[in-house]
C-alpha cells in the first residue's frame, strides 16, 4: 500500500489552511494486531447492526468500500467515495472543532488514521479508522444523510468559539492521545483527566461552537432515527463501537424525542452516554439545524455577534448593510442606547472582503495595524450614505478631492479630505477613502492624520458576524501546531513476535489451503509466550472449527480457560464464539 496522500478532485479543491491538517496514512504502519482489531470489531458489528442500524448502513459499507478483512486504504475509498460525490482524509486525532466542520463543507470525511489498541478493542476516547472509516462513512450513501452533513460542516464551519473552547478541545486532545497509548503512566492520565474535568466544571457561557459541537455529538456521532419505540442506529460513534450499540437498545438508556434542546444537552466523551436523541428521518435533522442557525451571529448580527468576536480573541469577520466584510481580531466596540454598535475596532492583521473575495488594495498590506470604522446614519439626514445617490452625496458635499466634515447621529464626527470611494455591486458606497483625517467621539481622538489614511466602512448595521475570515487567502492560516501529538507505539521484542504470528495466521487463511499443522506450531508458541492474548486463538478456532478435530477442541479450551483467568474479556472471546456458530449455520 502507498503511504502518500491520496486525492480525488474534491481534495484538489481544499484551501490550505485545511490542507495542513492532512496527514499520509502510512499504511505499512498497521500491525498483523491492528489488521485483527479491525477484522474483530467489523464482524461483530455486521452480524449485530445488521439488526439495528438504518437501513443504509450495510448498503453503505459496500459503496463506500470498507471491507470486513481489513483496515481500508485512503486510496482505496477516494476512489469509490468519488462515487458519491465525497472524499476522505487521513489526519491525526482531534483537529480543532472549525477545521473538521470546514473539511465537512467541502464534502470531505476526515478520518483519523491510527486504530484502538486491543485493550480498547470496545470503546476508545481517540478518533480511529474504525470510528471514522466503519462509522462515518458508510451512512453517507444516504443522499439526506450526506446533504445534512455538508450542511452542518457549512454551518459548523461559521460557529464563533470562545478562549475556553481551545482550552477544552486542547485538554480533552491529550487525554485521548495519553489513554490510547501504551506505557503510560496512570498519574499522567489522571493528571490530564484532571484538567478536563477541571474545564468542563468551569461556569463559563456556552459558545456557539460548543452549542453545535453538541447537536453535532447528539446527531453526527450518537444518533439514533426512528421513534422512541423502535429506534435504528445511525451515529458513528454508535456504529463503531461493539460495546455501546449494544448497550444504547438498552431500556436503561433513555430515548429522547431530538430537537434543538440537544444543543444544550452537554457530554462527556470518555463515558458512555446516559441518553441519546432519536430523529423522525434524515430531513428533520435539517429543520433542527435551520432552528439553530437562526440563533447564531452569523445571521443575526448585531452587537452580540461583534461581542462574541471580541470575547472568542479568535480571527473572525463581520458584513455590514452593504455587503463589505471586515475579517481581523475584533478589540471593540461602541453602542448606542438603542444597542446598535456606532464603531468598531480590529487589531492587528486585517482585510476587506466583498462575497468572500478581497476587496483589492485593501488586504493585510494596507491594513496592518487594524481598521476602524463609525456606522449608522448621519445626523440631521434621513438618508444613511449607503442609500445615497450620486445627486444625494453632491448636496451633502461628498466630493472625491473635496475637504468634509459631517457627524454621526451618534455623535461621532469625521473631518478630512475625501479621495474616493468604492461601490457594491448595487451601485451603493460600501468604503470612502480619507487623507489628513481626524475622527472623534466625545472627547476621544478615534483616529488623528498621523495615523496614515482613513478607510471608512459605509453601512448602518452589522448584519453578520462568524468565525473565521471572509477570504481565506486573505491571511496566512497555515500556521497549526497543536500542544500534544499522537503517541506512536514502539513494540517490544515479545510484541513483535506476537504479531508475526498474527501475520501467519492471517497468511493461511488467505491462502487456498489451511495449513493444520502450521496452526498447531503457531498454537503451541502462543500458548508458551504469549498466553494471555485471547484474539488469535479465535482466530485460530475460527480456522478449524469446521473439522471438530482434537486440535480445534485443545483451542476451545483454551479460549474457556481464558475466559476465566481473564474475566475482563470473557464477554469478547465469547462475542467472538457466536459468530463463529452463526458462520458455521450459515455455511
Amino acid at each position: 500500500m502507498e503511504s502518500n496522500i491520496e486525492t480525488n478532485e474534491l481534495l484538489d479543491r481544499l484551501p490550505p489552511h485545511l490542507k495542513q491538517y492532512i496527514k499520509p496514512q502510512n499504511y505499512e504502519q498497521y500491525t498483523p494486531v491492528n489488521q485483527a482489531v479491525w477484522r474483530y470489531v467489523m464482524r461483530k458489528n455486521v452480524d449485530y447492526l445488521a439488526k439495528v442500524a438504518h437501513e443504509s448502513y450495510l448498503g453503505g459499507l459496500k459503496k463506500t468500500g470498507i471491507s470486513i478483512d481489513e483496515i481500508p486504504s485512503m486510496y482505496g475509498m477516494n476512489r469509490i467515495l468519488k462515487e458519491i460525490g465525497w472524499a476522505a482524509v487521513a489526519v491525526d486525532g482531534f483537529i480543532p472543532p472549525n477545521a473538521f466542520m470546514e473539511f465537512q463543507a467541502y464534502k470531505v470525511l476526515v478520518i483519523a488514521s491510527d486504530i484502538r489498541q486491543l485493550e480498547n478493542i470496545e470503546y476508545t476516547p481517540a478518533p480511529d479508522i474504525i470510528h471514522e472509516g466503519a462509522g462515518h462513512a458508510p451512512i453517507i450513501a444516504s443522499p439526506d444523510y450526506a446533504e445534512y452533513l455538508r450542511r452542518f460542516g457549512e454551518v459548523g464551519a461559521k460557529a464563533i468559539s470562545s478562549a475556553h473552547d481551545i482550552d477544552m478541545y486542547e485538554a480533552v486532545r491529550e487525554l485521548s492521545i495519553l489513554k490510547e497509548a501504551e506505557g503510560i503512566s496512570q498519574e499522567l492520565i489522571n493528571s490530564a483527566e484532571a484538567r478536563v474535568e477541571e474545564l468542563q466544571n468551569k461556569k463559563v457561557k456556552p459558545s456557539e461552537i460548543s452549542l453545535i459541537r453538541n447537536l453535532h455529538w447528539w446527531t453526527v456521532e450518537y444518533g439514533m432515527v426512528g421513534t422512541v419505540k423502535n429506534p435504528k442506529i445511525y451515529g458513528a460513534g454508535l456504529l463503531s463501537s461493539i460495546g455501546e450499540s449494544v448497550w444504547c437498545m438498552k431500556d436503561e438508556v433513555k430515548k429522547i424525542p431530538y430537537s434543538i434542546e440537544a444543543a444544550y444537552q452537554d457530554f462527556d466523551i470518555t463515558k458512555p452516554q446516559p441518553q441519546l436523541y432519536v430523529t423522525p428521518d434524515f430531513a428533520y435533522l435539517q429543520e433542527v439545524l435551520e432552528e439553530f442557525a437562526n440563533t447564531m451571529a452569523v445571521r443575526k448580527g448585531g452587537w452580540r455577534g461583534l461581542k462574541k468576536l471580541i470575547k472568542s480573541k479568535q480571527l473572525g469577520t463581520i458584513e455590514i448593510s452593504t455587503g463589505l466584510q471586515i475579517s481581523g481580531h475584533f478589540s471593540r466596540m461602541i453602542k448606542n442606547d438603542d444597542n446598535e454598535v456606532v464603531y468598531f475596532e480590529t487589531e492587528g492583521e486585517t482585510a476587506l472582503s466583498y462575497r468572500e473575495k478581497e476587496v483589492i488594495g485593501h488586504g493585510i498590506s494596507r491594513h496592518k495595524k487594524g481598521f476602524r470604522s463609525p456606522l449608522g446614519k448621519l445626523k440631521g439626514i434621513n438618508l444613511s450614505i449607503e442609500n445615497m445617490g450620486p445627486r444625494d452625496l453632491q448636496a451633502y458635499n461628498f466630493y472625491d478631492g473635496k475637504q468634509i466634515a459631517f457627524e454621526f447621529e451618534s455623535g461621532i464626527t469625521v473631518q478630512g479630505l475625501n479621495v474616493t470611494g468604492i461601490r457594491n455591486l448595487r451601485g451603493e458606497l460600501m468604503l470612502i477613502q480619507f487623507t489628513d483625517c481626524t475622527v472623534k467621539y466625545k472627547d476621544e481622538v478615534l483616529f488623528s492624520p498621523e495615523m496614515g489614511d482613513f478607510d471608512m466602512a459605509v453601512g448602518k448595521e452589522i448584519v453578520s458576524a462568524f468565525a473565521g475570515a471572509a477570504d481565506y487567502n486573505s491571511f496566512d492560516l497555515v500556521t497549526h501546531t497543536s500542544s500534544s501529538e499522537t503517541i506512536r507505539p514502539q513494540l517490544s521484542q515479545n510484541e513483535k513476535e506476537l504479531n508475526l504470528l498474527y501475520k501467519e495466521v492471517r497468511e493461511i487463511r488467505n491462502s487456498e489451503e489451511i495449513d493444520t499443522t502450521k496452526l498447531e506450531e503457531i498454537f503451541e508458541t502462543l500458548k508458551e509466550n504469549h498466553s494471555t492474548d485471547w484474539l488469535l486463538p479465535l482466530e485460530i478456532h475460527e480456522l478449524t472449527s469446521k473439522t471438530d478435530s482434537d486440535f480445534s477442541k485443545k483451542v476451545l479450551k483454551h479460549l474457556l480457560h481464558l475466559k476465566q483467568q481473564k474475566p475482563k474479556v470473557s464477554h469478547l472471546i465469547d462475542g467472538g464464539l457466536e459468530l463463529l456458530k452463526i458462520k458455521q449455520k450459515n455455511y
